[in-house]
């Protein structure tokens, strides 16, 4: 079957997205033009996917060093990144040589930040495995690690030289990480297609067979290559970038208090729509139709709109306090003017957000 290619325009930094099923034959063939210029390639891989997809490391990435991760967020950390910086430097990666990150968004982030800083820059292929790292993660270029004090405290921009989504991978990913990838799919509805967020209310999308997904996986991809493109390091004053992140303060800040892996990057997101939104009636720019619309499309598609059980509100802001996207103290916001449009705001009292927390189920 073909596959679809998209375009990241980033200047001569510019890159391919290739989307569709069965990509192992286009992979083996960049790899092998790879290998004819004797560039040395190594993978940094995530062990479920070792797992449910065996065949994808003894064949189409046969006879490379591998080395294989632990599944989960608590990998995202200084102790593995220092794990993968030994295992490239013992497979003596030059400066010539590519890594290859070969799982879901932890494995990209973490990889992706060992390729960026190894040798002081190295190149990057992101073959994403789960939906959540198809539509958002891989594409971009942020890579990174957690911290104790809160999530991706510590990273780099790094472009990948290419992106392969393989859609056949999905087949095996579990649903609880299937619907941890649409609440991405949902937030690029919220923030930039209302007519995407309409089609995923009229039709949830909550299995890899839904005959929508591969249309949703390429729309997602084409939203996020045009933001990038506009302002990849996002130093834009207002919007820009910083719009990719609509869901994700809040989301963030429950990852880091409830402790990494307890909820699912996007399950944590798919409440922190829910907070945006209701941070967005607060402040005057949508009504409660809208907060109502926004709850039941993440709780249809099996994500949570409350949290699990009571986190304590003063630890919640205080990692908010420590946010990538604070200015000069002031907790800053995306919010929305309308099911599809999305905005930054600033200056959002701490009294509103902890209102919202204890809204949440945060104590």
């Amino acid at each position: 079957m073909s596959h679809e290619t998209l375009t990241v325009r980033l200047g001569e930094r510019s890159y391919p997205i290739h989307i569709g099923p069965s990509l192992g034959g286009l992979i083996r063939s960049d790899l092998a033009v790879l290998a004819s210029s004797k560039r040395p390639v190594a993978v940094v891989a995530d062990f479920n996917l070792s797992v449910a997809q065996p065949a994808l490391l003894s064949e189409t990435f046969a006879g490379l060093p591998s080395l294989v991760l632990p599944s989960g967020e608590a990998t995202k950390c200084v102790e593995r990144l220092g794990e993968i910086w030994r295992f490239l430097a013992q497979n003596r990666l030059d400066r010539g040589g590519v890594v290859v990150a070969l799982g879901g968004g932890v494995t990209g982030d973490l990889a992706g930040f060992a390729a960026a800083s190894h040798l002081r820059g190295v190149d990057l292929l992101q073959v994403p495995t789960t939906l959540l790292s198809m539509v958002d993660s891989s594409v971009g270029g942020k890579t990174g690690i957690n911290l104790p004090e809160g999530k991706n405290l510590v990273g780099a921009f790094h472009q990948p030289q290419a992106v392969y989504a393989d859609t056949s991978l999905l087949a095996t990913l579990p649903p609880r990480e299937f619907a941890a990838g649409m609440a991405e799919v949902l937030k690029y509805g919220l923030l930039a297609d209302g007519n995407l967020f309409a089609q995923l209310e009229r039709d949830p999308v909550n299995s890899h067979t839904h005959p929508a997904l591969p249309a949703l996986i390429r729309r997602c991809c084409e939203i996020k290559a045009a933001v990038v493109a506009e302002d990849e390091r996002e130093t834009a004053a207002e919007g820009g970038r910083a719009l990719l992140n609509l869901g994700h303060t809040f989301g963030h800040a429950v990852e880091a208090v409830a402790g990494y892996g307890d909820y699912l990057h996007g399950e944590a997101v798919g409440l922190g729509l829910v907070l945006a939104a209701r941070l967005s009636q607060e402040l005057g720019f949508i009504g409660a139709a809208e907060v109502d619309r926004t709850r039941a499309a993440v709780a249809a598609h099996h994500l949570p709109v409350r949290l699990r059980k009571p986190l304590p509100v003063n630890k919640l802001l205080d990692v908010m306090a420590r946010d990538k996207k604070v200015r000069q103290g002031r907790l800053r916001f995306v919010t929305m003017s309308s099911l599809g449009v999305a905005q930054t705001t600033s200056g959002v009292e701490p009294t509103l957000v902890e209102k919202l927390w204890r809204e949440a189920g945060a104590e």
